[in-house]
């Protein structure tokens, strides 16, 4: 008769090594002949001296600490074991009060004697699989803040200038004030700041003040009680809650109404802020970051900006230098947008010296975002070439003033809208969607360009700088 044979699947567990401190030989015993049962690799120390020998050697994945041991208490010691590895705390003296104290301290579980072994396997796995994500979500975070760190390119001095003020003033937890220009990369220049900062784990929240409409933007930033407002249904956190420990990056504040710019002040003032409809405070354990491409001295002067909280913005500030400030960095940023760009495609061309000194002699109105946007145009424009020339880069009919004369024709007997409609898309194409610019042509503020773009349904401007 042949015999049945049964498969069966073993644990992944023979990687995982567990060390158990724990000065009770028998209890000791019975959790390492146990955990060895099901498969982890175990190794036993009877004191803290013993113990910390061997995290010195290898560290385990899982340590399981008797909370008094006969030299040292493990509350004690779990803020130096904490960052290392896992850490179950053993106590025959079990209490609420003990258990807070101990994940405080950074145990991953806690558990009272007598041990129920079942229940112990259980926690096991349950600490050395949090630990897994736990130590995952610190590897992205980590990858992804190494690769951000590439994304502000330069050589010039202006560019090596703006890295000392980042560096400077990031690891304090001071409001920044980002100026410059459209397009200039002032949220690049934020998110460093966040990402160099002790808060680069949290989030890094944007509240852009241009595109947010006005009766909605105190609630979206503050938050809302239910009730607050028609058709406030439940309640709602804002932004800032949501940066909570973070960075909140308040891009285009000079946009902001004076309603909404009280109750920022009072936030940077005393960390407090209400939500839409209630009377009761929230404190926010948040650094803000704010931007403007506007002269806020001049918003001021002009009694459109609060002059408290101008002064208040204004503690600690960085100028972004435009592109044409610092031309010597273009074949860096070309060089960096021909290997990382917005195609979804690394690229292996290569840019001739013509095209590269048509670039470098240009005056970009959109600043880097522009240059970003001529060089991802000329990947597709030239094709299957391996070189990018002149001809690929669409700035032959430009020169300094763009176009000397506009012209617009129709096919028909044109409305004031027609000329309206086709008027601003001829700006927005030609100034590469660089706001203050067009608006400066129309002579109308930016709130009402962003409205006649809205309303006749218009491309809006990338606002993703590099």
């Amino acid at each position: 008769m042949r015999p049945i044979e049964i498969e069966t699947t073993p644990r992944r567990t023979a990687s995982k090594s567990i060390l158990v401190v724990e000065d009770d030989i028998t209890l000791s015993t019975l959790i390492v002949d146990h955990l060895q049962r099901v498969g982890y690799s175990v190794k036993s120390a009877g004191s803290w001296q013993e113990g910390r020998s061997l995290v010195a050697q290898e560290v385990p994945n899982l340590l399981i600490m008797d909370n008094r041991l006969p030299d040292a208490d493990g509350i004690e010691v779990l803020p130096e074991l904490s960052n290392q590895t896992a850490v179950i705390i053993l106590t025959a003296y079990g209490s609420v009060q003990n258990a807070v104290q101990a994940i405080k301290a950074g145990a991953s579980e806690y558990l009272t004697k007598p041990i129920n072994l079942d229940e112990l396997e259980l926690v096991v796995a349950r600490a050395l699989e949090t630990n897994a994500l736990r130590q995952e979500h610190l590897f992205w975070k980590s990858r992804a803040r190494d690769s951000n760190r590439h994304t502000l390119v330069g050589n010039s001095s202006r560019f090596k200038r703006l890295i000392e003020l980042i560096e400077l003033v990031a690891p304090s937890d001071m409001t920044v004030l980002v100026q410059g220009e459209s397009g200039v990369g002032k949220e690049l220049v934020a998110r460093a700041i966040h990402q160099t900062s002790s808060r680069t784990d949290q989030n890094f929240i944007v509240v852009d003040c241009c595109t947010l409409q006005e009766a909605l933007f105190e609630s979206e930033l503050f938050g809302h009680e239910k009730g607050a407002f028609t058709g406030a249904a439940q309640l709602k956190k804002g932004l800032i809650e949501g940066a909570e420990g973070g960075t909140l990056f308040l891009d285009e504040i000079g946009e902001i109404e004076p309603s909404a710019q009280a109750k920022l002040l009072r936030l940077l003032d005393t960390g407090q802020f209400r939500r839409v409809g209630s009377n009761r405070n929230l404190r926010a354990d948040v650094r803000v970051v704010a931007a403007t491409n506007r002269d806020l001295e001049q918003e001021v002067q002009e009694k459109r900006f609060r002059e408290d909280l101008y002064y208040r913005l204004t503690g600690f500030v960085v100028n972004v230098p435009a592109l044409r400030e610092r031309s010597e960095d273009i074949p860096a940023l070309v060089q960096h947008f021909l290997k990382f760009n917005s195609l979804s495609r690394r690229s292996d061309k290569a840019i001739s010296p013509a095209a590269l000194d048509q670039l470098i002699r240009y005056e970009w109105y959109g600043n880097v975002r522009e240059l970003r946007n001529v060089i991802e145009r000329a990947i597709v424009v030239s094709g299957d070439q391996k070189t990018i020339e002149p001809q690929h880069l669409g700035l032959h009919s430009r020169n300094g003033n763009y176009l000397e004369t506009t012209s617009l024709l129709f096919d028909h007997e044109p409305t004031l809208e027609d000329i309206q409609v086709e008027y601003l898309n001829r700006l927005l194409s030609k100034y590469q969607g660089h706001r203050a610019t067009i608006a400066r042509v129309l002579g109308v503020s930016e709130r009402n360009l962003y409205r006649l773009i809205n309303r006749y349904g218009l491309s809006k401007p990338h606002e993703q700088a590099q």
